[in-house]
């Protein structure tokens, strides 16, 4: 491949040579197939010189005598490719009926039921529809996401609702290789059929809802553990995934389960719908969320890191806010970020006391400290965030700096950048350019500003 071609013209180039399917390009890539159908149009047009001649087609009409006596032309995978894609419609519906016999290209029949010529759809509609329900699990583990991909096209329904009645008939062990394909469609559209047929137990649903990559799949896989009705297989999964809308789920579950009481440790849990979920748990089950956050902070040797911002979710402003400033000294970063972020709930706007909170050691705390001090910072006073980009400053408080002096809009904050930027440190180059939305540096004329993303 030349520095000038892409993979997919790559591709082309090796069907062109006669090379399998699978050396040329991922067959298992949905998006491939369908850029693919574009690309060869692109490449061989009318006038291209390389334009396939199909001489094998031509081969296919001749009189029935010579077809009884010389046999069926047998074309190869990468010629059938190269014709269903051609520009011409009677190339493309010529080779549709040789496609029945070759399961490989099978994804390029489902994208000519959408063609533009309604005799090409009206025959690979008659060519899927055949092919389709004998197609071994790979070749529908191949197909079926590029149909699923064809929905959103005018005329794509028809190849989609075959596919639909076919994984309806389709064996068990059919919708277990689709589900563990790794097509998101296809696998969301198995595992709804997988649980239509109680496939999956409880506590495998569980653990699809607690560990799977796909977001929309977690929270379908936690709804139905839930269902089930089965807690003590489900609510220890639940709880302990990653994903903080599904331990709302098992939070949320507690109190139906009659375990509302167990609640209470998710009233400092790390993501705020985690925290609102427990708040109402407890407070159907008689318990005052306030006081029991309240009573947490009170205690600095054992506070939790995210009880300050809990305090602030459902506090006081009068009655809390000295404590969340008490909390802002504390030892743990993790308590004093979450306290200033509860400040900044509070719409809290003493820069005497929180400027200072810009040079902490810790990076979570110089972060929360720039979110809350940014609606107020152009009242702030430039030489305030310009020392602090200076040098011999943590890294993590210059580039706070710096955005915060943005809202000044001055040439003091342009020249601060261009510093910055052009910083020896090349992890402070990389902070700057990713806080401040930086494009890669291009040659200006002198005395030019560089251009900055809207």
């Amino acid at each position: 491949m030349t520095s000038e071609e892409t993979p997919l013209d790559a591709a082309i180039r090796g069907l062109a040579r006669g090379r399998a399917l699978d050396e040329a390009f991922d067959v298992g890539r949905p998006g491939v197939w369908l850029a693919l159908d574009e690309r060869i149009r692109s490449v061989y047009g009318w006038r291209s010189p390389e334009r396939p001649t199909h001489t094998w087609l031509a081969k296919s009409v001749r009189p029935t005598v010579l077809r009884d006596l010389l046999g069926d032309p047998a074309p190869t995978e990468a010629e059938l490719v190269l014709a269903l894609c051609d520009g011409d419609g009677r190339i493309r519906e010529a080779a549709l009926p040789h496609a029945a016999r070759r399961p490989a290209v099978l994804p390029l029949v489902a994208v000519r039921t959408t063609d533009w010529v309604p005799a090409v759809r009206d025959r690979a509609s008659a060519v899927l529809a055949e092919a389709l329900p004998g197609a071994d699990a790979r070749t529908l583990a191949v197909t079926a996401p590029v149909i699923l991909r064809l929905r959103d096209r005018v005329r794509g329904g028809r190849a989609a609702d075959l596919l639909q009645e076919l994984l309806r008939a389709a064996p068990d062990a059919s919708l277990t290789a689709l589900f563990l394909n790794r097509d998101r469609p296809t696998r969301r559209i198995a595992f709804g059929l997988t649980v239509e047929r109680g496939l999956l137990s409880p506590a495998d649903l569980a653990r699809i809802a607690a560990y799977d990559e796909d977001v929309a799949l977690r929270d379908r896989a936690a709804n139905a553990a839930l269902a089930a009705g089965v807690p003590d297989e489900t609510l220890p999964l639940l709880l302990g995934s990653r994903s903080g809308a599904v331990r709302s789920a098992g939070v949320t579950a507690l109190r139906k389960a009659g375990r509302a009481a167990e609640a209470r440790p998710y009233l400092f849990d790390r993501s705020g719908l985690v925290r609102a979920c427990a708040r109402w748990v407890l407070r159907q089950d008689g318990h005052d969320p306030l006081a029991l956050y309240r009573a947490a902070c009170a205690d600095l040797a054992t506070v939790p890191g995210w009880a300050p911002l809990g305090l602030a979710e459902c506090g006081d402003r009068k009655a809390d806010m000295g404590t969340l400033w008490d909390l802002t000294g504390h030892p743990d970063p993790l308590v004093r970020s979450s306290a200033v972020a509860g400040l900044r709930m509070f719409e809290v706007a003493d820069f005497a006391r929180l400027l200072p909170l810009l040079d902490d050691p810790a990076p979570g705390v110089v972060r929360e400290t720039a979110r809350t001090l940014l609606p107020w910072a152009d009242r702030v006073r430039e030489e305030e965030f310009l020392r602090r980009t200076g040098p011999g400053r943590p890294v993590h408080v210059r580039v706070r700096a710096l955005l915060l002096l943005r809202e000044h809009a001055s040439a003091v904050y342009r020249e601060a950048a261009e510093r910055l930027v052009a910083d020896p440190d090349p992890v402070l180059r990389l902070h700057v350019r990713r806080v401040l939305g930086r494009e890669e540096p291009v040659p200006r004329p002198p005395g030019t500003l560089p251009r900055w993303r809207a």
